[in-house]
């Protein structure tokens, strides 16, 4: 298998060929119809310069207005074919990682941030859209119409094609190279250095009256501006092999012009083509003909920057999905019925790092109701991960009626267990579609049923169609005490038997919240069914709560203890 990460990614795009080649020879039309109007154009030139009969030149006339035309008729074909493979290509590839990333090691898409996450599934996958449209078609564009034009010119004159040749090598493989190592430089020295500045102009900017009075405002501001001139000195070196490369192109062609007129007067000849070796039709072709033929070459340099570009995408993707491993299917037992899921010796925390803490023993019998309560950054978000399976515990084991996690088949646990984060995604899309991420097949009462459960049953109505109403620019457009709602009905509607909820009443008011929790974790609470077990992370429990158990972690300390049955406190 190769090691070429851009080589690995393409096959995430499963072209088809077929598509690929219309792409090709609709390209190779395009330039060849432009190839073939300067030749005939320049025929046409010289041949009228003699004043023949007009009839003579009728079906040449006829000939160039055709070409302009189906020159512009093929470019149209092209990009049609050309981006129908690419978009086709980018779907493709979107759905394999995803089916590899939801069948892989959990763990490797859940330690990214959740911006760098979306770049490698989104804009670097459209880079590697842009590899088929800006390089690897037009790289075969122009390898054909280069030969095309070489051998045609050799018909005439094989010094004057060798001359081109050398330049079309000057514009096609010097003049990319150039640019490929402008678009490196840019993209790793002055990513690195614009990453380095802004981080440090966020810190002063942020924290300007800390570090005033800790004397270091300056010291700070200093440091941004050297990393602001490490962005330009950046910038400014990608810029001369940019510079070259948009100069050797220009600097090509006249050499070939002149070089073709050169060879075209000394086989002409003196005395107005007595040596019969050149006719004014061929000279008129040899001068003109290259022009056209650099007109492959000319996206090349493009061509280089966003192969660069997606080299560079291909090697974020690639070790992600190399991160996430093989497909898991997580064993293949069944998950037993009804979820007994237990927890002994549990220390959790992201792979890598050292177990903090005590160990953890929890009994989530069926129908329980838990709270998991502890400062931030304690790790409560870290237990509920490890528990679903998103994370392997680095101490301790995570089993549901004595069998271990990694021995249940993974898409049974992921429907039995659900995880349910508090910084989870709305979709651009309406209200209903929204819920039916956890239940494709929710109707629009159910929806309904459970939007009022959870406090939005006036908001709903107020709204022009109903759960129907598109949630434009998604999270965005609803409050955030509103999403957190949402939120929640997604998890009710969802089949999980296991509900593993983090911070479901962040954004609420205080009364609100502590009416949420104590529906959620009071036994006889009117949001879950009684046999559907509940674990919730929270910050702030409410007074009188009856949850079955609170579990307190702490990691400034060495212990975390589960208050089993210690609510009267709290009552």
């Amino acid at each position: 298998m190769s090691r070429d990460p851009l080589r690995r990614a393409l096959a995430l795009l499963d072209l088809d060929p077929r598509r690929v080649l219309y792409a090709v020879l609709a390209g190779v039309a395009t330039l060849g119809s432009a190839l073939a109007l300067a030749a005939l154009s320049a025929w046409l030139i010289t041949r009228a310069w003699q004043m023949p009969p007009v009839l003579d030149l009728t079906v040449a006339v006829v000939a160039v207005r055709a070409l302009g035309i189906s020159r512009g008729l093929f470019r149209y074909l092209e990009r049609l074919a050309t981006h129908d493979a690419a978009l086709r290509g980018t779907v493709s590839a979107r759905e394999n990682l995803y089916r590899r990333l939801a069948t892989g090691d959990p763990a490797a898409p859940a330690g990214l941030r959740r911006g760098d996450l979306l770049a490698r599934t989104g804009a670097d996958v459209d880079a590697l859209g842009d590899v088929v449209i800006r390089a690897l078609v037009p790289m075969a564009v122009a390898v054909v119409m280069a030969l095309t034009a070489v051998v045609g010119l050799a018909l005439i004159s094989p010094a004057a094609a060798l001359v081109l040749a050398v330049a079309l090598a000057v514009s096609g493989v010097l003049a990319p190279a150039l640019a490929a190592r402008s678009a490196r430089l840019a993209e790793a020295a002055g990513a690195e250095a614009a990453a380095r500045y802004s981080e440090t102009a966020v810190l002063a900017l942020d924290h300007a009256a800390e570090l005033r009075v800790a004397g270091r405002l300056d010291e700070m501001v200093q440091r941004a501006d050297r990393h602001d001139r490490d962005v330009i000195r950046a910038t400014d070196r990608a810029a001369v092999p940019a510079a070259f490369a948009d100069a050797a192109t220009p600097l090509a062609i006249g050499a070939s012009v002149l070089g073709a007129l050169l060879i075209g007067i000394t086989l002409y000849g003196p005395d107005g083509g007595t040596a019969g070796a050149m006719t004014p039709m061929a000279l008129g072709i040899l001068v003109l003909l290259p022009l056209s033929a650099f007109e492959a070459t000319s996206a090349l340099p493009a061509a280089a920057i966003a192969l660069t570009r997606g080299r560079l995408a291909s090697a974020r993707i690639m070790e992600l999905l190399d991160r996430s491993g093989t497909p898991q299917s997580g064993g293949a037992d069944p998950v037993p019925e009804p979820v007994h899921l237990t927890a002994s010796g549990l220390r959790t925390g992201w792979p890598g790092t050292p177990a903090p803490g005590s160990p953890v023993d929890l009994d989530l019998r069926p129908g329980s109701r838990t709270a998991v309560v502890g400062p931030s950054g304690a790790g409560k978000t870290t237990l509920l991960m490890t528990l679903a399976g998103l994370l392997p515990p680095i101490e301790g084991t995570v089993d549901i009626d004595g069998t271990p996690l990694r021995e249940i088949d993974a898409d049974q646990l992921r429907r039995k267990v659900g995880f349910f984060a508090e910084d989870a995604h709305l979709f651009d899309t309406s209200l209903l579609e929204n819920l039916r991420v956890a239940h494709g097949g929710l109707t629009d009462e159910e929806a309904v049923a459970a939007l009022e459960q959870v406090g939005l049953g006036d908001w709903v109505r107020s709204l022009p169609d109903g759960v129907h109403t598109t949630l434009d620019a998604g999270g965005r457009s609803v409050s955030g005490g509103q999403r957190r709602r949402i939120l929640l009905a997604r998890a009710l509607v969802s089949p999980a038997r296991v509900l593993l909820l983090d911070e479901p009443t962040e954004h609420l008011d205080a009364d609100a919240a502590a009416r949420v929790l104590h529906a959620l974790l009071d036994r006889g609470g009117a949001l879950v069914d009684v046999d559907r077990t509940v674990v919730v992370v929270t910050h702030h429990l409410p007074e009188s709560l009856r949850a079955d158990r609170i579990v307190t972690i702490d990691r400034s300390s060495d212990r975390g203890h589960d208050r089993s049955g210690d609510t009267d406190a709290l009552r």
